[in-house]
C-alpha cells in the first residue's frame, strides 16, 4: 500500500479552500496546498447543480488522511463536502522525504 496520498477537496470559495489549507498545514498534517478554479456540475438531491468552486489539490500521508477529512468536515460549509484520496504510486525519493519530513507524527 501507498504510504503518500493526494487528497483532493473542492470549496465553496477561495476564501475557503485557503482557510482551509492554512489550518491544515499549521498543524502539519499535510505539506502543500494547489488550488485552481473550477465549475461544477453535480446531482444534489436529485437535482441539477451547477456552482462555481475551487479545487484543491492536497500533499499528505495515509496516516493523517482521517485527521484530514475531520479538519475539512469543521472548515467546509457543504454537507457533504469533496474529500477523495488518490494514492502516490510513484515519486522521487527526495519528494517523498519532504512530504514525510514537513508532516508531523
Amino acid at each position: 500500500m501507498a504510504d503518500h496520498v493526494v487528497v483532493y477537496v473542492t470549496a465553496a470559495s477561495e476564501v475557503q479552500a485557503r482557510r482551509i489549507a492554512r489550518r491544515l498545514l499549521q498543524n502539519e498534517l499535510i505539506a502543500a496546498a494547489n488550488f485552481a478554479p473550477v465549475d461544477t456540475m453535480f446531482l444534489w438531491k436529485g437535482d441539477i447543480q451547477e456552482e462555481e468552486e475551487v479545487s484543491m489539490i492536497l500533499i499528505t500521508r495515509v496516516d493523517k488522511f482521517d485527521q484530514v477529512v475531520d479538519m475539512v468536515k469543521t472548515i467546509h460549509t457543504h454537507d457533504t463536502p469533496t474529500i477523495i484520496a488518490l494514492p502516490i504510486l510513484l515519486g522521487s525519493r527526495e519528494y517523498l522525504n519532504w512530504i514525510d519530513h514537513e508532516i508531523g507524527d
